[in-house]
């Protein structure tokens, strides 16, 4: 619960029964009010839910905020997000139709999730993927804090950065209608993609998916 005066209190909280147009409809909380463990998550969030298309403004860190926790608390949403395309792609993506993880004819992606990486039906991919960002992102061995982050771990966001890349690069050239249906409604894969770049998460070459508009004049250019 927050004061705005004793008179007045603002309670930032959805109560049972909360209707869908007053889902977090409060005011919005500076970064320097809020005194939870968790206060970097709810920022992000807080902008999101302002403006789902200000993505240079999501991406914007609170001045003094230290950039592990950052780039670290960026991935948790970012997973959280993508298991609403997840959810989607059960309906169209199936093991009999995509029997591999691709994106295009070119790229062929082996499931990390076993003892041997190997290939998976898209769909199964999909899901061990974000199963094992899930499991390494709340490990308390690696992040045992969500205030202060080692180097080490942070280390290991890049990996997790490009695997779940790929259900972004799968959805897109297989199941175009409905990754630009929830990317409307999102801008998750545009957000993703402007993160890693800032952040040096993954290469350029990596990022198939034409999202910005410098990569669309790139591949406008490349099929001229």
């Amino acid at each position: 619960m927050k004061m705005a005066n004793e008179a007045n209190p603002i309670i930032r909280r959805n109560r049972p029964g909360t209707k869908t147009k007053d889902w977090c409809n409060w005011e919005d909380e500076s970064f320097d009010e809020m005194d939870s463990t968790l206060a970097v998550q709810q920022f992000i969030q807080q902008a999101i839910r302002k403006d789902f298309t200000n993505v240079e403004q999501i991406l914007n860190p609170p001045e003094g905020q230290d950039e592990g926790v950052w780039k670290y608390e960026h991935l948790r949403q970012f997973c959280l997000e993508l298991n609403g395309i997840a959810v989607k792609l059960q309906a169209e993506c199936n093991p009999e139709t995509c029997t591999q993880m691709t994106a295009t004819e070119q790229w062929i992606f082996l499931c990390a999730a076993h003892k041997t990486p190997k290939e998976c039906p898209a769909i199964d991919y999909t899901r061990h993927t974000l199963d094992g960002a899930a499991c390494l992102l709340n490990s308390n061995k690696y992040f045992p804090s969500r205030v202060s982050i080692k180097d080490s771990s942070v280390a290991k966001l890049g990996s997790v950065c490009r695997r779940v890349y790929r259900i972004f690069s799968h959805a897109y050239f297989h199941h175009r209608t409905l990754f630009d249906e929830y990317e409307n409604e999102t801008y998750l894969c545009r957000r993703f993609t402007k993160f890693v770049i800032k952040y040096n998460l993954m290469s350029k070459d990596n990022l198939i998916v034409p999202i910005l508009e410098d990569q669309q004049t790139i591949e406008g250019e490349s099929e001229a």
